[in-house]
């Protein structure tokens, strides 16, 4: 696949001692902070119920606004979807790793907070270093939504999550100053229809253009 980056998807790697710390506390079902290419996220074990439980309290986000995960490669997304339409895979082909969110139809085994109510699962794989190595060390999808209160500014830096969450977050890893704006761009695929549900770090723009229709 393809690599999309941002800017901020090129910051140091984790200190081994704390992204051991961070591996630890996702396998004991904690919630912990991390960097990713567009935003800090709050992360937990997308197939744990309680874990995932715990990123909806403490973002205080309705419980029917499914939040979106991220898997290590393509064997690990079909654990949680059921097809990958044809455009949907042109897409992941020329922008994953990336800032691009794929809403796929959700195998029925999914968690019911991650599936939408037309029955898509957010995914993506992340072009960020540290983010990635978390998945595959856990060998699981994690969540990824974003580390800030429902209605609150996403934190860009680590001070900004701790201020946040400081008290009931154990695990912060720093990924320095994250640039990105408006997070990732999140687009739903369903059979052979796609459709721009938000524009992000990707312009609609080159989606149209991947997709033929630019």
């Amino acid at each position: 696949m393809s690599r999309k980056e941002t800017a901020s998807s090129r910051a140091p790697s984790a200190k081994p001692d704390d992204f051991a710390r961070a591996v630890d506390a996702l396998k004991n079902g904690a919630v912990i902070v991390f960097p990713t290419e567009t935003l800090y996220g709050l992360g937990a074990d997308a197939l744990d119920d309680c874990a995932v439980e715990k990123v909806f309290e403490l973002k205080g986000r309705d419980p029917d606004k499914p939040i979106p995960v991220l898997v290590a490669d393509q064997t690990m997304l079909l654990t949680l979807v059921r097809e990958i339409p044809p455009k949907a895979l042109n897409l992941m082909q020329a922008l994953w790793p990336g800032p691009l969110t794929l809403v796929l139809p959700a195998r029925k085994d999914v968690p019911k907070p991650l599936v939408s109510a037309a029955g898509g699962v957010g995914v993506r794989i992340s072009s960020h270093e540290i983010a990635t190595q978390l998945v595959r060390a856990l060998r699981r999808p994690i969540t990824a939504t974003s580390a800030n209160p429902s209605g609150k500014e996403p934190a860009r830096t680590l001070a900004e999550a701790r201020k946040y969450f400081q008290g009931q977050l154990d695990v912060f890893l720093d990924g320095g100053i994250l640039t990105s704006k408006t997070g990732s761009t999140v687009v739903e695929a369903n059979d052979d229809s796609m459709k721009i549900v938000r524009e992000g770090e990707i312009p609609a723009s080159e989606i149209e253009r991947i997709l033929g229709r630019g």
